[in-house]
C-alpha cells in the first residue's frame, strides 16, 4: 500500500520516530508499540522483501538475529564494563593529569576518540560517560554528552575495527586503507564540536581540579576491563581474518564479551543491578533496528558525494546497518566518505547510534530529541564541516572492492546500478549504528 507514492511502512516508521521524539519519557513503550504495529501491518497487508506472511518474517529474523544478538550482548556487557572501569579509580585520578579549564574536557573527548579507533564505539562512549561522571561530579551538560557520543563514533569511522559499518565494509572486501581517509572528516569534526562542547561543559560545571586524596588505581578491576575489551577486539579481528563466515552466522562478539565477564566474575563481582535498566535501553534500540530492517528500502540514489552526505543525516534516524549493506551492494562509492557519513551521522540524535543509546542509559536526561538537538547542535555543524573538508582536500574517488572483479572497460567512477535489498546476511561486528 502506498500514499502519495510513499509506502505506508515509512509513515508507520516515521510515526514511531516522532513518538520517540515527543514522548521521551516513554521511549521504550513507543518503540515496542511501533515494532508491533509495523510487524502486524507487514504480516497482514504487505510483505517482507517480497516474501509474504510468517515465512517472510521468519526469513527476516533468520538474517537479522546475529546483529540483534550481538548488539544486545554488547549493550548489556558494556554497562557492566563501564562500572568496572569506574571502580578502577582511573577517572578519579585524571584531574591530576588534565588541564583545569575547558581544555580538560576537550582532552577527555580526544581520549574517547582515540579509544574508539581500536575498540568498540559503545565501549568508548560508556568509558567516556564514566570519566565525565567523575570529573564533573555527575553534572554533565547534554551538549557534552552528545560530544562524547560523537567522539566515539568519529573515532571509529576510519578504522575497520572501530565501528559496525566499517567492519561490514572490511568483510565485504573494502581494504582498511580505503576507509582511513574518513579521519580527515573526523579530525575536523572533533576540532569543532569538541571545543564548543568542552566550553559548554566548563560553563555548566567546571572540571575537578585535583584528584581525591589517597586515590589510586585498582589494578584488578583494570585487568578485568582489559580482558573484556581484548576479548571483543580479539574475536572480531581473528574471525574477520580467519573465518568471516562465522561472523555472518553467529553472534561471536557479544558472546566473547560475556565469556570474559563470566570468567572474571570470581575475581571481582560485576554490579548485576545495572542490568535491568540496561536491558530496557537495549530493547528500545533493538526495536528501532528491527523496524528499520523491515522498511522497503530497495534503491539508493546514484553513488555520489551529495548522496553520501545525505546518508549521514538519514543514519541519525534510520539504522545504518541496512544503509551500509545497500551501499556495498550498489557500489560506486568512495568508501572513506561512506564510512564517515554512516559512522558519524548517527551522533546527531541520541537514538541514532547504539553508543548514544548506551550513554543515555547512564544519563536518562539525554533521552530527549529536543534537548539533544538544542545542546548538541555543534555535532551537526562538525559533521557538515568535516564532510566539506573531505570533499575539498581528499576528493571523491569511487573505489572498487578488492574482492570484486572490475571489468577493464568499466570506469571505476561509474556507479553500479541500484539493486533491490535482498535480505543480505549482515555481519556481526563490534559496534552498531
Amino acid at each position: 500500500m502506498v500514499i502519495a507514492g510513499i509506502p505506508v511502512d515509512f509513515f508507520l516508521f516515521a510515526l514511531t520516530l516522532l513518538g520517540v521524539a515527543l514522548f521521551h519519557h516513554h521511549t521504550l513503550k513507543v518503540a515496542v508499540t511501533g515494532l508491533v504495529v509495523i510487524t502486524l501491518y507487514k504480516l497482514l497487508l504487505s510483505d517482507f522483501a517480497g516474501v509474504a506472511g510468517v515465512a517472510g518474517l521468519v526469513r527476516l529474523l533468520g538474517h537479522e538475529w546475529v546483529t540483534i544478538a550481538n548488539l544486545f550482548g554488547l549493550l548489556l556487557g558494556f554497562a557492566l564494563l563501564a562500572d568496572h572501569f569506574e571502580q578502577t579509580r582511573i577517572p578519579a585520578i585524571l584531574p591530576d593529569y588534565l588541564p583545569n579549564d575547558w581544555k580538560g574536557g576537550f582532552v577527555m573527548l580526544i581520549l574517547v576518540f582515540v579509544i574508539s579507533s581500536f575498540l568498540d564505539n559503545i565501549a568508548a562512549a560508556m568509558i567516556g560517560g564514566t570519566m565525565a561522571a567523575v570529573l564533573y561530579q555527575r553534572k554533565v551538560h547534554i551538549g557534552f554528552l552528545a560530544a562524547i557520543v560523537a567522539a566515539s563514533n568519529a573515532g571509529g569511522a576510519g578504522s575497520v575495527v572501530g565501528d559496525t559499518t566499517t567492519t561490514m565494509m572490511w568483510i565485504d572486501g573494502v581494504a582498511p586503507g580505503q576507509v582511513f581517509e574518513a579521519y580527515a572528516g573526523s579530525f575536523t569534526a572533533l576540532a569543532i564540536f569538541g571545543v564548543i562542547a568542552a566550553r559548554q561543559q566548563h560553563a555548566y560545571q567546571p572540571i575537578m581540579k585535583d584528584a581525591p586524596q589517597g586515590a589510586h588505581i585498582h589494578w584488578a578491576r583494570l585487568g578485568i576491563v582489559a580482558i573484556i575489551l581484548l576479548s571483543a577486539v580479539g574475536a572480531n579481528v581473528w574471525f574477520n581474518l580467519r573465518h568471516p563466515e562465522v561472523l555472518d552466522n553467529f553472534p561471536v562478539i557479544g558472546l566473547a564479551v560475556w565469556a570474559a565477564i563470566l570468567v572474571t566474575t570470581p575475581w571481582r563481582k560485576p554490579n548485576w543491578s545495572l542490568l535491568p535498566e540496561a536491558t530496557k535501553g537495549s530493547i528500545f534500540l533493538l526495536s528501532l533496528v528491527m523496524c528499520a530492517s523491515m522498511m522497503p528500502v530497495q534503491h539508493l540514489p546514484a553513488a555520489s558525494w551529495p548522496s553520501a552526505l545525505g546518508l549521514g543525516f538519514l543514519s541519525a534516524v534510520f539504522d545504518n546497518i541496512p544503509l551500509t549493506a545497500l551501499a556495498l551492494k550498489q557500489g560506486g562509492y568512495d568508501w572513506g566518505f561512506l564510512a564517515y557519513a554512516v559512522g558519524f551521522g548517527g551522533s546527531m540524535i541520541w537514538f541514532g547510534s547504539s553508543a548514544g543509546v548506551a550513554l543515555s542509559n547512564m544519563y536518562p536526561e539525554a533521552k530527549s530529541v529536543g534537548a539533544w538537538l538544542k545542546g548538541g547542535w555543534h555535532v551537526a555543524l562538525g559533521y557538515v564541516a568535516g564532510f566539506a573538508v573531505m570533499v575539498a582536500f581528499v576528493g571523491w574517488h569511487p573505489q572498487p572492492k578488492r574482492n570484486k572483479a572490475v571489468e577493464p572497460s568499466t570506469p571505476v567512477s561509474a556507479p553500479a546500478p541500484s539493486s533491490s535489498l535482498a535480505p543480505a546476511t549482515l555481519p556481526a561486528a563490534a559496534s552498531a549504528t
